[in-house]
């Protein structure tokens, strides 16, 4: 037998345990995502993956990633503990799928911008929400469209004015619209940092050339530092 068919031979032996774990670690994630029927109440009761799976995946984290992302855009709108009316359990199913996604690829993109989008909007776990918007600002600090999301999320959902401002700001310094910066500087007022938030709109009155927005802007000023005197 010649010397490259022996090491043939002996390459392929040696990838076989990690072709073995990798079928068994995807059975694994297939068999915690399996539906379980509840005859009873006519509601199906899914299982979120198992702790730490990031831990499980034997080098093939970027595909169970995917297949996990997959399975979550199936029931987007799938609240297991309601809480009250439209409002989900914190930490629920779709944040764990979501968690575990971002886990096995933290620069998966669209779990940050849609994923915890879903979790704000449709079935309202604030919590779980909040965790995944901070990891995709962590991951993502230049992209301004999951900025803004997650400052609409601080803004309406956490209601922290301050934060949804630095998001805004962030957002607007990446190539988010201008006129985020004149909201950041209404929600720094609302929080009482009219300093800063003249700061931020006499910024903007530097970098705008039109006159009327410079004008609306100016106003927006007097009219803080009016409230703010009264």
């Amino acid at each position: 037998m010649s010397d490259l068919k022996v090491r043939e031979q002996l390459e392929f032996r040696i990838k076989i345990p990690s072709i073995t774990l990798g079928i068994f670690s995807f059975s694994l994630i297939l068999v915690s995502l399996v539906n379980v029927s509840n005859i009873q109440h006519t509601q199906k009761n899914l299982i979120a993956p198992p702790p730490l799976v990031e831990h499980m995946t034997f080098g093939y984290g970027e595909a169970i990633a995917d297949l996990l992302w997959i399975r979550a855009l199936q029931d987007f709108d799938y609240c297991d503990q309601q809480v009250g009316e439209n409002v989900c359990r914190n930490n629920s199913w779709l944040y764990q799928m979501l968690n575990a996604t971002t886990n096995l690829s933290p620069h998966f993109r669209i779990p940050y911008a849609a994923g915890a989008l879903a979790l704000t909007v449709i079935i309202t776990d604030i919590d779980g929400a909040t965790k995944i918007f901070d990891k995709g600002v962590k991951a993502f600090p230049n992209d301004w469209p999951i900025l803004y999301r997650a400052a609409y999320h601080y803004m309406y959902e956490v209601k922290d004015n301050k934060r949804a401002a630095e998001l805004l700001i962030q957002a607007g310094k990446n190539g988010a619209p201008p006129w985020v910066f004149t909201l950041a500087g209404r929600l720094y007022s609302d929080a009482g940092n009219l300093e800063l938030a003249e700061s931020v709109l006499q910024d903007m009155i530097k970098t705008e050339q039109d006159p009327v927005l410079i004008k609306r802007l100016r106003d927006k000023i007097e009219s803080m530092k009016l409230a703010a005197n009264r």
